[in-house]
């Protein structure tokens, strides 16, 4: 077996597992409802800045990390969207696991 059907197998196989099916299925059930999906947009638009802020040392803006508190308060609330954050946290721990296992067995080439 080569790398890419190695690769391939991978993929099918990410696609195949719980997780991504959860997440998928979540996904879609919360981006077809058009004030769910704004809302959400506006909170990772948010988040983006705020871990932009901290990446690049800015200082930290309080006002913007209460809104994106408040925010994520208010959208948790709901049943859907709140499952929808902890299956995507799961679904990206997985592919994160995943990356970590490829780039340690070629740590030692890069």
């Amino acid at each position: 077996m080569n790398v890419y059907d190695t690769a391939n197998r991978l993929a099918y196989e990410i696609k195949e597992s719980e997780e991504y099916k959860s997440y998928k299925r979540i996904k879609d059930a919360v981006m077809s409802d058009a004030e769910k999906k704004k809302k959400i947009s506006e909170f990772e638009q948010l988040r983006y800045e705020v871990q932009l802020n901290q990446y690049t040392g800015e200082q930290k803006d309080e006002e913007k990390a209460q809104k994106l508190a408040k925010m994520y308060e208010e959208l948790v609330a709901d049943s859907q969207i709140k499952e929808f954050f902890d299956l995507e946290v799961k679904f990206n721990v997985m592919i994160t696991d995943i990356n970590k296992i490829i780039a340690e067995a070629i740590r030692d080439v890069l």
